[in-house]
């Protein structure tokens, strides 16, 4: 094993930097892992890549980038429980403290430690680089039958939509509407087929997003972004709406057909980060009996869940990826993420670079 290696760095203002550090030495309950893949999150871009806007559970503070890693143990610190050199592991991207409330129900992305809750590639070096240190505790293992780039999508994008989907329930009843067809938006897709929607309706305002769910199959109807919107998707419908709605875009205009579009009973789900929306509470909600769920990321129980769900569905998250660099080319890769025309874009080493 090398003694140095090479390591992705954001400083804020659209471009990658590279630096060498040393390899590190896993601790106590730690493990050194050889990354295989480390997708890029949508959140990378809006909080870090263009310029450092986080606070908090979201400010960056220079590390190596990467906070959806896969990839395989290669040595052990003392102390492990349960995995051992040479596991394919996906990585739970938030280590958390591990008794406060929140994490002790899995929720290490809601840990209220302000000392021990550090996001990986945000407050503890990420998955842009060769090997990175984890904590056994954050760990999921992957099995034979997912390549390592469906793993690092499970560890945040997958994962934060399953999590939502679970809130408003999908099934053969459902009629289902996606707004922002990003690679979240896709994901939740590609979940809600897998469970059994008798209906996918995709909405994005970028005609690439919407041939790319067209092309791999994740919809029975794609609507490019509009002031007509609503009445489109009831014309599909039986002038009734769709049971179950996902936003995934943060824009406000998507919000409100997301609650517009919800049929009487319906259910919303906001995943989508920041923005705003603004509605009319009795006509859009009350009157009809409609619910809004916020869902933000998931637990690590239900990622080790989704992990064995994926496999019963098979299905591959890495389907959604449109584009592959190596390491040296991950300044290309969040420049094309930036740009929205593409959909997941991964950064792999050795089998997985294709």
């Amino acid at each position: 094993m090398n003694k140095k290696m090479k390591g992705a760095v954001l400083p804020g203002n659209s471009t990658v930097e590279f630096r060498e550090y040393d390899v590190p030495v896993p601790g106590h309950g730690e493990v050194l892992i050889k990354t295989k893949s480390s997708t890029i999150c949508g959140s990378d871009i809006r909080a870090i890549y263009h310029e450092h806007l986080g606070k908090g559970p979201e400010g960056y503070q220079g590390v190596i980038a990467g906070h959806e890693p896969c990839g395989q143990v290669v040595a052990e610190g003392p102390g492990l429980r349960r995995f051992k050199k040479g596991d394919r592991v996906i990585v739970y991207h938030i280590s958390g403290c591990g008794v406060c409330n929140d994490c002790r129900r899995g929720y290490m992305i809601s840990c209220t430690s302000e000392e021990y809750r550090k996001a990986y590639g945000w407050q503890r070096d990420g998955g842009m680089a060769e090997y990175i240190i984890a904590e056994e505790k954050d760990l999921v293992y992957l099995p034979d039958e997912l390549t390592y780039t469906d793993g690092a999508q499970v560890a945040c994008g997958f994962g934060t939509v399953y999590e939502g989907l679970e809130k408003i329930g999908i099934s053969g009843n459902d009629r289902v509407l996606v707004t922002g067809l990003g690679p979240v938006g896709l994901a939740a897709l590609m979940l809600s087929k897998a469970m059994g929607a008798s209906m996918t309706i995709g909405i994005d305002v970028i005609p690439e997003r919407l041939e790319i769910a067209k092309k791999l199959g994740l919809v029975d109807h794609v609507i490019l972004a509009g002031p007509d919107n609503v009445d489109e998707i009831r014309a599909l419908t039986d002038g009734q709406g769709c049971e179950k709605t996902v936003e995934c875009s943060a824009n406000d205009k998507a919000r409100l057909t997301c609650i517009q579009a919800a049929r009487k009973w319906g259910k919303i789900v906001f995943i989508g980060e920041g923005g705003t929306v603004e509605f009319q509470p009795s006509p859009d909600i009350i009157h009809d009996q409609k619910t809004i769920y916020g869902s933000w990321v998931t637990n690590i129980w239900r990622m080790e869940e989704l992990v064995e769900r994926i496999l019963r569905w098979g299905i591959h998250p890495e389907d959604l990826v449109t584009h592959r660099f190596t390491l040296d080319q991950a300044d290309k890769a969040y420049a094309l993420m930036s740009s929205g025309q593409c959909g997941k874009v991964a950064v792999v080493f050795d089998e997985e670079v294709r």
